[in-house]
């Protein structure tokens, strides 16, 4: 009879009830309000073009982060062909990590179904919009970079609360299992901080040694499945990480200052809680400083301190996520331990531990909610050229603001080429700026209408092309062949291999090779200058104000 007169306190309704809403989501030609490095989403639809055209991540492009979540945004985009890209890259990785958190909380709720409900509901809160914790831009927006970031760290959030709940042996060797192995084919980054979080609930004594091999074995087997059954994938993408790690070799320590000095209003009072609580164990501790620290290390002080380092190491290779919300299920355990203790330092304990979690909620729903109030009054972004990747609405000033720097651009590219001579951008925060997207799709319709005429005028349809900067969204557009082993994703600075044969090869067997010039930055200058020698003996054709397309004979 409770349950019936309380079905909200019930987790399924609340799963059912998200999974409505994600349906409702990805069925609805929604247009959504832009936000910052929205070209980070048309990454995925790239990808995508390249896996239905055959081609395996890692094996036949280089890529900077794992498979995995190419493959499931490439599913939901053939299944859900009209879905918002931003929302199909957002939940791309609900198919797998949304039955695993499942799995648990139905193991949870036999117990009790109020904790059930207090692991879920922050999961489904984090998992429903495409938001980040950090701001880079003060307009309102859905962010349109960190997808694979926010996939982890909603991934690391049902492995922690794994290592913290889960009552059954197998079920925890199974989960863990499952998790590291997504963890790895998603970002490696992220399953060397799950391996830090198995490893220390090993050493804890939370998780036997004999299941923690057996889970390792399990991630490993089913790899080696993988990489037999795809012709070398694991390989390849261990490849790709080695090139990654030659193109990425900054210092670790000016990182984890950058995440400290973002993420203060987490960490700083985190690092009070772990303060008091080891105070707290040092009073009641046992004979031995060693049986303090043992007691220390196995209490949910000790693991608010590893997860904490192994969270913050994950978000030093970062850029868009949501920082520290595995933190979440041990503060739930912290809570649960001292709501009902008779000390006199839990009030402390119990503000410490609200202090370390609103931060987080607050932020995303207050951008959550700033993005959705304010879209009523944006205006539509005319570029319905672009399909549904042009869904999107901006503020009115946006609006009149993008074809007018789109034509400046055009008309001063001597000054602009003069300025990404020096390394410098036309604005120091350019790809954050929700109008430096809005200009870049309709520089990316400029090209568009261009080809399209051009083709039509010379009577010949191009096999395929390749963009010279960040993202090539061409091809999905023009539903071309996208050419093998060029990288996706291209960043000068963090990731774009060295230009090799078979690169070359199949360059050359590619009709065009687009160069966008609204505006021309460093940073597409370095792609050009990266790609220059497969320019040679290709003719010049101005194609349009922002666009020169370089022509194979």
């Amino acid at each position: 009879m409770l349950a019936i007169a309380r079905p909200w306190a019930s987790p399924v309704i609340w799963l059912a009830a998200f999974l409505a809403f994600v349906l409702a989501g990805l069925l609805l030609p929604l247009r959504l309000p832009l936000g910052s490095y929205y070209w980070d989403t048309a990454v995925y639809l790239d990808a995508a073009q390249r896996i239905r055209e055959g081609q395996v991540p890692n094996i036949d492009f280089f890529a900077p982060v794992g498979p995995l979540g190419y493959y499931l945004v490439a599913g939901l985009d053939r299944l859900f062909p009209t879905a918002h890209p931003l929302l199909t890259a957002n939940w791309g990785l609900l198919p797998i990590a949304l039955p695993l958190l499942a799995i648990l909380v139905f193991h949870v709720g036999r117990h009790s179904r109020g904790l059930a409900l207090a692991l879920l509901l922050p999961f489904l809160l984090f998992a429903s919009l495409p938001i980040n914790l950090h701001e880079v831009y003060p307009l309102p927006g859905f962010d349109g970079y960190g997808h694979y970031n926010r996939h982890v760290a909603l991934l690391l959030y049902v492995l922690i609360a794994t290592l913290m709940f889960a009552r059954e042996r197998a079920l925890m060797t199974w989960l863990v299992a499952a998790l590291m192995l997504t963890l790895f084919l998603v970002k490696v980054t992220g399953a060397v901080a799950g391996a830090m979080l198995v490893g220390y609930a090993v050493l804890t004594g939370r998780m036997r040694l004999r299941d923690a091999c057996l889970a390792a074995a399990a991630a490993v087997g089913t790899l080696a499945v993988i990489d037999l059954a795809t012709g070398g994938l694991a390989r390849a993408y261990l490849d790709d990480i080695l090139i990654l790690l030659k193109l990425n070799t900054g210092a670790l320590l000016p990182r984890f200052l950058t995440v400290a000095s973002f993420k203060f209003e987490v960490i700083a009072p985190t690092l009070a809680l772990v303060g008091l609580l080891a105070y707290v164990a040092w009073q009641t501790r046992p004979a031995g400083t060693l049986s303090s620290l043992a007691a220390f290390a196995v209490s949910p002080g000790g693991w608010l301190t590893v997860a904490l380092v192994a969270l913050t190491f994950f978000e030093t290779q970062n850029t868009g996520s949501l920082e520290f919300i595995g933190l979440w299920p041990i503060l739930l355990a912290l809570l649960l331990a001292w709501r009902r203790r008779d000390d006199s330092l839990r009030p402390a304990v119990l503000l410490l531990i609200c202090i370390v979690a609103a931060p987080s909620a607050v932020n995303f729903i207050e951008r959550s909610a700033r993005a959705a109030f304010g879209a009523p009054t944006y205006f539509q972004l005319d570029v319905d050229d672009v399909g549904k990747l042009g869904r999107v609405s901006v503020k009115d000033e946006i609006a009149e603001r993008a074809p007018i720097m789109l034509q400046h651009y055009a008309r001063h590219q001597p000054a602009y080429a003069d300025l990404a001579a020096t390394g410098q951008q036309p604005s120091l925060m350019l790809y954050s700026e929700i109008d430096h997207h809005a200009i870049w799709l309709l520089e990316v319709e400029q090209g568009i209408l261009a080809i399209r005429a051009w083709e039509q005028a010379n009577r010949r349809e191009l096999n395929g092309v390749f963009t010279l900067d960040f993202v090539d969204i061409m091809n999905r557009l023009l539903d071309r062949r996208p050419p093998r082993h060029v990288p996706i994703g291209i960043d000068p600075t963090r990731s774009n291999p060295r230009l090799e044969t078979q690169m070359l090869e199949s360059l050359r067997q590619t009709d065009a090779i687009l160069a966008p010039k609204c505006p021309l930055t460093s940073i597409r200058a370095a792609i050009f200058q990266h790609f220059a020698k497969a320019l040679e003996n290709r003719s010049k054709v101005v194609l349009a104000p922002c666009w020169d397309m370089y022509l194979k004979p």
